[in-house]
Formats: C-alpha cells, sequence, structure tokens
C-alpha cells in the first residue's frame, strides 16, 4: 500500500480546518482532504485542480 506524503499551507496554524494535499503521480494527479475529517479525500487532475484555483482567484466563486 502507497503512503500518501500530505502537505498543507503554513498559513493554517494549529487549527483542524486546514486544507492539505498529496500528489499522487500514479494516478495523475492530486488528492484533497480537510484535516478535520482526513478520511474524506477527493481525487482530482493536476489540470483541473489549476483551473479551479485559477477560477477561484478570479471571482467566479462567493
Amino acid at each position: 500500500m502507497f503512503t500518501h506524503v500530505w502537505q498543507q499551507s503554513s498559513y493554517c496554524g494549529e487549527g483542524n480546518a486546514c486544507l492539505q494535499a498529496a500528489a499522487t503521480a500514479a494516478e495523475g494527479g492530486v488528492r484533497l482532504r480537510e484535516s478535520a475529517e482526513p478520511e474524506v479525500v477527493l481525487l482530482s487532475t493536476s489540470a483541473r485542480l489549476r483551473a479551479l484555483l485559477a477560477a477561484v482567484k478570479d471571482g467566479c466563486c462567493p
């Protein structure tokens, strides 16, 4: 079984509401989870995650 290396922003601090990400080379993407519920994991491609982040930065979502 492969163990993912989870990373989170240094801005997160000590709280339990942090987004964590792990690269998944074998699956060609990235895994995302919230630190408060680490058993719930979303899988996305790198391209789709980049598109989502760009859209949020451009103000698409309230």
